[in-house]
C-alpha cells in the first residue's frame, strides 16, 4: 500500500513509538512504518497506536522489516541502547556508534533518498557518524541532522513563558551547542513579540534575577536527568520533537528549527556536528544561522563545539 509522505522509524521503543504518536495526532504524513530488532514490540506499538488514528488524522500504521523503508521520505533512527541513571550522553558514545555502523546501510541499502533524521544519543556525535557513514555510501549528506537541541529550545520558551506570563509561541529564544551538559543558553538574543528580553521585562514590570535565570538554565540543561531518575526515561517530549521536524522536511514549511548537523567551522571549531538556528525543508538542512553571541555565549559554545569534536576524535572521524 503506497501513501504519500511515507515515513519510517527505526527503533520502537519508548522515543520511536511516542514520535509516531505524536505524528498521528498532529497529523504529518500519510505512512509510517516501525523497524525494530524486537519485531514483537514493534508490531504492538504499531497497533497500538493505529488504534488511535480514528480520533486523530487519516494514517496507516504498521510494522516492518529494512525492506518495508523502500520510498520513505523521512527516517527517523531513534534505535540504540538506553541512557541509564546518572549517564551523561557522551558516555553512551562506544555503545551506541556500534549500533549505528550496522543500521545505517541497512536503511541507504532500502531508502537512498530518503532524509535521516538521528535521536539517539549522544545525538550530535551519532548525527556525525550518521553522515560520515552515508558519504560513504554516496548518498546526500545534506538530508543528514540530527534532533539537536530542537527538545532544550522548547523548554527554554516553555519556561521563559512561565515566567514571562506569554505563549511561548511568540518567544524566540535558542539552546545552542551540545544537546547535553555544555548547551548554551542564548538569553541576549531573547525577544518576546519582537521585544528585547530586558525590554519586555521592563515594560511589565517584571524582576527577571540572576537566579530566575540560574533556575531556568537548571530546569532546561538538566531536564532528562531530572526525568530519567523519576521515570526512567524521557520520550513524549522528544518525540512530539521529532513529529515537528519531520514535518517540516515532509511538507517542506522550510522552519528554522535548533538541529544539529555536520558544519564546517562553529565558534571556531572546525568539522563538528552540534545545534544551530537552521533552515529545514523538503531537502534537509537548506541553510545555518549563526548567532550575534555576545562573548560569554560565544565562548561557552565554543566549549561545547570541543567537547562534542573530542567525542567525535574518539571514534576516528
Amino acid at each position: 500500500m503506497q501513501l504519500r509522505g511515507k515515513i519510517g522509524i527505526v527503533g520502537s521503543g519508548f522515543v520511536g513509538s511516542a514520535a509516531a504518536y505524536a505524528m498521528v495526532m498532529r497529523g504529518v504524513g500519510r505512512e509510517i512504518v516501525l523497524v525494530d530488532l524486537n519485531s514483537k514490540r514493534a508490531q504492538a506499538e504499531a497497533n497500538d497506536i493505529f488504534h488511535a488514528v480514528p480520533f486523530a488524522h487519516p494514517m496507516y500504521i504498521r510494522a516492518g522489516d529494512y525492506k518495508d523503508l523502500a520510498e520513505c521520505r523521512v527516517v527517523v533512527i531513534t534505535a540504540g541502547v538506553n541512557q541509564k541513571p546518572g549517564e551523561t550522553r557522551l558516555q553512551l558514545l562506544e555503545r551506541n556508534a556500534a549500533v549505528f555502523r550496522q543500521i545505517v546501510p541497512n536503511i541507504l541499502e532500502h531508502a537512498p533518498q530518503a532524509r535521516l533524521i538521528v535521536a539517539t544519543n549522544p545525538v550530535d556525535i551519532t548525527t556525525h557518524l550518521t553522515a560520515h557513514i552515508a558519504r560513504q555510501l554516496g548518498a546526500p549528506v545534506q538530508g543528514v541532522f540530527g534532533s539537536g537541541t530542537t527538545l532544550d529550545t522548547a523548554r527554554f520558551r516553555a519556561l521563559l513563558g512561565e515566567k514571562m506570563g506569554v505563549d511561548p509561541h511568540h518567544i524566540h529564544a535558542h539552546v545552542v551547542g551540545e544537546h547535553g551538559d555544555s548547551e548554551v543558553l542564548v538569553w541576549s538574543q531573547v525577544t518576546i513579540g519582537g521585544t528585547p528580553l530586558t525590554d519586555f521585562c521592563r515594560l511589565r514590570g517584571i524582576d527577571l534575577t540572576d537566579s530566575d535565570r540560574a533556575g531556568i538554565d537548571e530546569q532546561v540543561r538538566r531536564a532528562a536527568y531530572h526525568i530519567i531518575e523519576g521515570k526512567g526515561a524521557t520520550y513524549y517530549g522528544i518525540g512530539s520533537a521529532l513529529a515537528r521536524i519531520v514535518e517540516s522536511v515532509i511538507e517542506d514549511q522550510r522552519s528554522i528549527l535548533t538541529v544539529c548537523a555536520p558544519t564546517e567551522e562553529v565558534a571556531g571549531v572546525r568539522d563538528v556536528t552540534v545545534a544551530l538556528p537552521r533552515l529545514v525543508g523538503g531537502d534537509g538542512i537548506l541553510a545555518t544561522f549563526p548567532q550575534p553571541l555576545n562573548p560569554s555565549e560565544a565562548a561557552a559554545l565554543n566549549r561545547s563545539a570541543t567537547i562534542v569534536r573530542e567525542a567525535i576524535s574518539s571514534l576516528g572521524l
